[in-house]
């Protein structure tokens, strides 16, 4: 079954093709026969009741400074399409938002993925609230008084934006650390959202796990383990992947999970757990199948087209 399958990501150029998720399953469908198109979120238009893209075909390959080749670029209809994957990273902005509502016009008949609407509604830091008996002491506030309250009964603290990224604006604010209060002016002319404040959890020294589950189904982890005098342990800042096997409170979590994200129509999604606390449910663009496909010698983009196609 030859499928066309639009990408919708930041510029394949800029790609890490070790590490980046995208580029394997772009390999996975291209080595299943399928036509690949890319276009970037800016390209993406509503036009005469048509959602449109301007969109270049595209041939990928593991050759390091020549991993693609694009061609002419030319306006498709997406609904022609039967493909959607919405790979772009955060953050989860307004054009985020807009985007997924422009990609609902043609979903399901073109497959996107992950569904766009479950996408708007669950937000990385907000969707996992709905599982709060997994997660660490947590507060999403605005108000500096609750903040600070927070703060005097746990201490020791985890300040970062509600709709950040990638570990950018994370703050671990210490017991005897006098910057809270800069922290919150600077966070408040920044942003107009509340932020979280979690409680520290000291277990993240011993990495942060991140676990793929596909369509519901637990796929594999990798433990991601902080750099010396950092506190995030997103690999980007120097966090170093470690190979991983799940807990019995992992499962327990994955499977409250499950049927969720089924329902949600959330295909590829990837959690992060500390110390056996649940603190991000990623539904935007999921990273980490090339660390887990080097420790457990797997596929999993081979299992996420299964689990498309079985939709089509």
């Amino acid at each position: 079954m030859a499928l066309t399958v639009a990408i919708q990501m930041d510029h394949v150029s800029s790609i890490d093709i070790t590490g980046d998720s995208t580029f394997v399953l772009a390999l996975e469908a291209q080595r299943r026969g399928h036509k690949l198109l890319h276009y970037l979120p800016g390209d993406l238009a509503y036009h005469h009741g048509r959602v449109t893209a301007w969109a270049e075909p595209m041939e990928v390959r593991r050759e390091a400074g020549n991993h693609f080749t694009l061609g002419a670029k030319s306006r498709i209809d997406l609904a022609d399409t039967d493909v959607v994957l919405m790979r772009q990273d955060p953050p989860f902005d307004m054009a985020y938002i807009t985007a997924t509502h422009l990609l609902e016009m043609v979903h399901p008949k073109t497959l996107v993925v992950n569904n766009p609407a479950e996408v708007r509604n669950a937000p990385e830091k907000l969707f996992v609230t709905r599982f709060a008996q997994f997660m660490p002491p947590t507060l999403i506030a605005t108000n500096r008084q609750d903040i600070l309250a927070f703060r005097e009964e746990h201490k020791d603290i985890i300040v970062k934006p509600l709709y950040g990224n990638g570990g950018a604006g994370v703050f671990h604010i210490t017991p005897g650390d006098e910057n809270l209060n800069s922290l919150l002016e600077m966070f408040t002319e920044m942003f107009r959202e509340p932020v979280i404040v979690q409680a520290y959890l000291k277990d993240v020294r011993q990495g942060d796990k991140r676990i793929i589950l596909i369509d519901g189904e637990v796929a594999g982890a990798v433990n991601r383990v902080p750099a010396a005098g950092e506190s995030r342990s997103n690999m980007h800042v120097g966090g170093k992947p470690l190979k991983s096997e799940l807990t019995e409170r992992e499962r327990d979590i994955c499977a409250a999970l499950a049927p969720e994200l089924k329902a949600r129509g959330l295909i590829f999604v990837g959690i992060d757990v500390i110390g056996g606390y649940l603190t991000e449910i990623n539904v935007t663009s999921p990273t980490g199948l090339q660390e887990i496909n080097r420790f457990d010698g797997v596929s999993l983009e081979s299992d996420i087209w299964d689990a498309i196609e079985a939709r089509l």
